[in-house]
């Protein structure tokens, strides 16, 4: 489904524009030196959009630092009930984001004027968690995507079309259904997420459910994996899930589960192997396999495979069987395989 493309400072969203990762600081709203360390960390795992909470006039200062050392970052201020933070903040990010429902129309109309002035879209950010009263619906998500929907009419009236939008819910399903009435009804971008959605452990499974649905759908054009914690681990996830996805190019890691014919380490050499291949960007896939059983087959269907004997690993590419060497020599051996092929 293609949307409308909006500039984000440098970077574009929508259109046949690659899908997007960010994420949001989670260091304290006025410690630069935290935000400063936080942000070149997300920027060394791929974070391509930043999100920065401001709950105070104080963490307006800390936003102009940040613009002043970091110029170039896409940069979105995060806005709660304070219409006289969103303008003041406008000066210094490249996209605000709030929930509509929460200004009064003057304030919303004045967020808009300061938005329209600086050539800044805004996201309009909608959470089952906050939810207004007497929305129209059958259930959540149909009223989720009113809700959206209604503010998103309500900024249209005032002559303003750029814009993102996302409807968000811990509930996968009421997620998922939410989104897809809203891509049918809207052409703007949409950010995909499940809020709240908690530890990595569970975190990432309902992250990929929800968002991984969509995006298979064709819907979806920046996306958040929200997890309690450190926000690197929601970047390293996302990129996970595009690769995985097929949607960035990237190395696809396929590995056996092992049974009582594997006579090797097999999760120790997946580990090393996963880990020394997973900066590479070219589209490849990976066969790490434990015993002869399925292991040529997959060989024959990969681009690189390590398949398991005893105390013993043979390596192929593109099907054709290489050599075989000790398990102690088998990553080394195996990765000099894929350099030398690529």
């Amino acid at each position: 489904m293609s949307t409308k493309v909006i500039q984000i400072g440098k970077l574009k969203i929508g259109g046949k524009t690659p899908v997007t990762i960010q994420s949001m600081l989670n260091t304290p709203a006025n410690n630069f030196a935290k935000s400063t360390k936080q942000i070149r960390e997300l920027l060394k795992a791929g974070c391509q959009i930043f999100r920065v909470a401001v709950p105070s006039p104080e963490s307006i200062q800390t936003l102009a630092k940040i613009r002043k050392k970091f110029p170039a970052l896409p940069l979105v201020a995060d806005i709660h009930f304070s219409a006289e933070l969103a303008i003041a903040a406008a000066e210094f990010v490249d996209k605000i984001r709030i929930n509509p429902g929460n200004f009064p129309p003057a304030q919303l109309a004045a967020i808009v004027k300061i938005c329209r002035a600086k050539q800044i879209p805004i996201r309009v950010g909608v959470n089952s968690g906050s939810l207004e009263k007497n929305i129209p619906g059958k259930n959540l998500p149909e009223k989720l995507a009113h809700s959206a929907l209604q503010s998103v009419r309500k900024i249209e009236k005032l002559g303003f079309r750029d814009l993102v939008v996302s409807v968000k819910s811990s509930d996968i399903a009421t997620m998922v259904a939410a989104n897809r009435i809203l891509a049918k009804k809207i052409n703007y971008p949409l950010h995909l997420g499940v809020t709240e959605a908690g530890s990595p452990r569970f975190g990432i499974l309902k992250s990929a459910v929800g968002i991984g649905s969509l995006l298979l759908d064709g819907i979806g054009d920046t996306i958040r994996i929200s997890l309690t914690g450190d926000p690197v681990a929601e970047v390293e996830a996302a990129q996970d899930l595009l690769r995985v996805l097929k949607i960035r190019k990237g190395v696809e890691v396929v590995g056996c589960p092992t049974c009582g014919r594997t006579e090797v380490d097999l999760p120790k050499i997946l580990a090393q192997v996963e880990k020394a291949v997973e900066k590479i960007d070219k589209p490849m896939k990976i066969a790490v396999m434990g015993c002869i059983v399925n292991g040529p087959g997959e060989a024959a269907d990969a681009d690189f495979a390590l398949v398991g004997g005893k105390e013993k690993f043979a390596i192929y590419a593109k099907g054709k069987f290489l050599k075989s060497v000790k398990e102690k020599d088998a990553v080394a051996e195996f990765l000099k395989t894929i350099q030398n092929e690529f």
